[in-house]
């Protein structure tokens, strides 16, 4: 790592990182600016809220929020645009939720189970904000487990309308964002009842709201109260009493119900019309993916900052002279901290980059295609929870980094911190999302093994059938040449060679993966268990599945965005910061790595060694690679990030912090 520094071309750094919708993000950098859209502190609830309506309003005359809908509807009909738009509105979380509510859930909804007549009735209205509207989705009872709703709709044939009803406590709807203060409308879904049969979860255009804002007839709205966080989103709780609502109120792309209560579908299953209906509004999770990313740049970015500015402890100064106090990041445990964070961001914004443009492509897709769509869903699951565990675990190490100027709400990381949590929980628990990944993952494998015995496994596993399995990214030619490159996995090859390392972790993939199979075949057989038990008795196992196959898949994202790179040393200094990502990853699990016997213990020292070596050779870096996210100061917001932390060394202030 002795090199000799790197010429890095910001300009190109920036530009990779802005990606295919590079015009998105400066249009957002253009439009997020002053008073109207910095970050606040210290406001009552209700001061929040009616602040948070008011920029809601100011963004829509930006024409930011109609990226995602239908052209024919005056929207662009650029369904990657939206998701970008949405991430990038860090100076204000609490703002990027309520976008995401009115144009992303709401809008979104009605945009994928409606038709053209919902679509011309209703979308205008949600673009321009004249219909505020709800996302009743989640009850107090259920909340992952959609398909169990509880909330009716039972079709009356006599008045050609469907009754809308809550059944009990449980059944309410709740958090429903937008429904305490400002939402008119909600798409509520709910188990549609007609002629006596249920045909399972469907969503309907409900009101909930009249003309001068009061709760219409039949609909109870209670507060949510102040929350830890994202106090600006007005989130409440709806019961419905037996309200009626017009049969043509019913999102009836996936199914229908006739006059005299015929129920249609073009999809003849019920399960699979479900499962078709939630993996349209895939969306939101991807979104929720990206503004974590989001929230953990400009935690990193002020903590990073700070770190290069603020000085504790002296050491001697050279050639004799005084001794000079030492900039914090200057220390390997504060590198430690910070850098191998910042690593994983940069490889979690690739993975991000690919999973919205494979959701572009297949939302403008003629034909659908079921196992991309699958594949879109498993992915999205895993990204969303790996992305928002990560975004918790760093912005408390950069409160921690930054001391207690980071516990200062001047400074924007206690809300950062507050307001992102909730982001482990909403579009999905992260528990129950990588369960739903590592069982695609397992369908994948029953569909390849069948009911292979252990040792019919053994000799497909030698032959490579295993590739047929695991999910590839967009990058195949590229990573198959890295790995085919790879110089095996003795003792003396390089930590560095990228092949090695991706085949390290496809490896530990593979054997996690297969043995959890094996697991679960073993236990049906010996015991008899039926499939709850077996795979109840095995979720560590599951979870583990799941974490491996996102670290292998992420880092195959970040090898085919340094690919893209077309700048030698700016991808040289990428290639380093992936170096990081892998050895900390493989640090972290080393005791799998030693048990399993694919690290020896010296391997396993020396991996530790280099996570210390990249630590320190990105250190001179680490500022650049911050500013590199394009994060205006002004979104920072953080005087510790501006340059305003006093220096009692007499340091001059850098060129970027006078600007």
């Amino acid at each position: 790592m002795n090199e000799q520094p790197l010429r890095v071309d910001e300009a190109e750094l920036r530009g990779l990182l802005d990606g295919q919708w590079a015009y998105v993000r400066e249009r957002a950098r253009d439009v997020l600016q002053g008073e109207d859209f910095a970050p606040v502190t210290g406001l009552s609830l209700q001061e929040h809220r009616a602040l948070t309506t008011e920029r809601l309003g100011k963004l829509a005359t930006t024409g930011m929020q109609t990226y995602g809908f239908p052209e024919e509807v005056g929207g662009s009909g650029d369904v990657g645009a939206s998701v970008v738009a949405f991430e990038m509105l860090v100076p204000d979380l609490s703002l990027m939720v309520k976008m995401g509510v009115q144009w992303g859930l709401f809008g979104g909804a009605i945009s994928a189970l409606g038709t053209e007549r919902h679509h011309r009735e209703y979308l205008p209205g949600v673009m321009s904000l004249d219909l505020p509207g709800c996302f009743a989705m989640t009850e107090t009872g259920h909340g992952s487990d959609v398909q169990s709703l509880r909330t009716t709709a039972t079709y009356d044939p006599k008045t050609e309308e469907f009754v809308l009803h809550t059944p009990d406590e449980s059944a309410r709807k709740d958090y429903i964002g937008n429904a305490a203060r400002d939402g008119r409308m909600a798409v509520v879904f709910a188990q549609l009842h007609s002629a006596g049969i249920d045909h399972g979860v469907h969503a309907l255009m409900v009101p909930i709201r009249d003309e001068d804002g009061m709760p219409a007839p039949g609909v109870t709205i209670e507060d949510c109260g102040h929350k830890a966080g994202l106090n600006g989103v007005d989130n409440g709780r709806i019961w419905f009493d037996q309200v009626r609502v017009p049969r043509t109120d019913l999102l009836n792309r996936y199914g229908d119900v006739g006059p005299d209560g015929a129920y249609t579908s073009p999809i003849e299953s019920k399960n699979r019309r479900f499962f078709t209906m939630l993996g349209t509004l895939i969306r939101g999770r991807i979104s929720v993916a990206g503004g974590a990313g989001s929230a953990t740049k400009a935690a990193l970015s002020i903590a990073v900052r700070y770190g290069d500015t603020r000085r504790q402890f002296t050491r001697p100064g050279p050639d004799g002279e005084p001794e000079r106090e030492v900039r914090i990041l200057d220390y390997l445990a504060h590198q430690r901290k910070l850098l191998p964070a910042l690593a994983r961001t940069y490889a979690l914004h690739f993975a991000q980059e690919e999973l919205v443009t494979r959701l572009h492509e297949l939302h403008d897709s003629e034909e659908r295609d079921e196992r991309a769509q699958r594949e879109l869903e498993s992915r999205a699951a895993g990204l969303k929870a790996m992305s928002t565990w990560h975004a918790t675990d760093t912005i408390q190490t950069c409160r921690e980094a930054c001391g207690g100027a980071g516990y200062m709400s001047q400074n924007r990381i206690p809300q950062l911190k507050a307001d992102s949590d909730i982001f482990t929980t909403f579009e999905g628990d992260n528990t129950v999302l990588l369960q739903q990944l590592t069982k695609g993952l397992l369908t994948n494998f029953q569909d390849a093994f069948g009911d292979l015995d252990q040792m019919g496994l053994v000799k497909f596993m030698a032959g490579k059938v295993f590739e047929n399995v695991i999910e590839r990214t967009a990058a195949v030619p590229l990573i198959d040449r890295l790995i085919a490159a790879a110089p095996g996995r003795g003792g003396n090859s390089s930590l560095y060679n990228r092949g090695w390392q991706i085949e390290l972790l496809e490896d530990r993939e593979k054997h996690v993966v297969e043995g959890l199979a094996a697991r679960i075949r073993r236990a049906r057989k010996d015991d008899g268990r039926d499939a709850f038990e077996v795979f109840n008795h095995a979720q560590d196992h599951v979870l583990r599945a799941g974490r491996v196959h996102m670290e292998r898949v992420v880092l195959e994202a970040f090898v085919a965005g340094i690919d893209r790179c077309g700048d030698t040393s700016t991808a040289k200094l990428l290639n380093r910061l992936c170096d990081l990502y892998v050895m900390s990853v493989i640090e972290e699990d080393r005791a799998w790595f030693l048990e399993h016997e694919r690290l020896s213990t010296a391997r396993a020292k020396a991996v530790t060694a280099a996570v210390n070596e990249l630590c320190q050779g990105l250190r001179p870096y680490a500022v650049q690679l911050v500013d590199a996210f394009g994060l205006r100061e002004e979104w920072l917001a953080a005087p510790i990030a501006l340059g305003r932390e006093h220096d009692r060394q007499g340091d001059p202030v850098p060129e970027r912090v006078r600007n």
